[in-house]
């Protein structure tokens, strides 16, 4: 299945957006590179529902040409901070961290392979990041690598030829990087949410893990941080 081209020859991509900034400068960046933009929230039971209107806002920011948000109840699951009654760390911990969440990226790498089978798509774009991140498994480079080989294996498109390309732009990049990369891009953090206990209108706690990722990239990058803490 070739990806079809839109409207002055541009080629279609799927972009998971999940509200916070890396996924705003992911869609920002996809854009730049003249795909035409579907982007793909899932609302999987998170606790943080601010991110989900953060989300939309991204996406309509950035002109994505169809917004879907598909809900997926990986609350039912439990077993991290982001999805049952468990404290979300407020300082630094060895190993991997409480937030992380069952096979999240790839049931949501999954629901875009899906989504851009049915798009005629043939890329998939997620704002992963190997150099500061929280030890995520699901964010290092051997992942992203295993999920395209699978996306080959298990897709139509795939089969006949028309296999899908899945890109981490941010991968490489520190914090500082994609603040600096955002802002080139015209990116409106303050419309995002990184926050892992944001409150309801999407205000930061500033003590969590996200949040201190997120501080320090404006810190380095010397850029204002325009985050609304509570």
């Amino acid at each position: 299945m070739a990806s079809e081209p839109m409207s002055g020859g541009q080629k279609r991509a799927v972009i998971l957006v999940s509200g916070g900034m890396d996924s705003a400068v992911t869609l920002a960046i996809a854009r730049s590179q003249g795909f035409s933009c579907y982007a793909l929230t899932v609302d999987y039971g998170q606790r943080h529902h601010a991110e989900l209107a953060a989300a939309a806002r991204v996406a309509s920011a950035l002109a994505a040409v169809e917004h879907k948000t598909v809900q997926i109840d990986l609350r039912s699951l439990g077993g991290s901070a982001l999805t049952a009654e468990i404290a979300v760390p407020e300082a630094p911990s060895s190993g991997i961290p409480v937030t992380y969440v069952p096979a999240r990226n790839t049931i949501m790498l999954a629901v875009a392979m899906a989504w851009a089978e049915v798009l005629g798509a043939n890329d998939l774009f997620c704002g992963v990041n190997a150099v500061d991140y929280s030890g995520y498994p699901d964010c290092r480079p051997a992942f992203i690598e295993a999920f395209e080989q699978l996306a080959q294996l298990a897709t139509k498109a795939g089969v006949e030829g028309n296999g899908l390309r899945v890109h981490a732009p941010l991968m490489h990049l520190s914090k500082a990087d994609i603040v600096l990369r955002g802002g080139q891009l015209g990116v409106d953090f303050a419309s995002t949410v990184s926050c892992y206990q944001a409150d309801a209108e999407g205000r930061a706690c500033g003590r969590c893990d996200a949040c201190r990722l997120r501080a320090q990239g404006f810190s380095d990058a010397a850029v204002v941080d325009v985050t609304r803490y509570r």
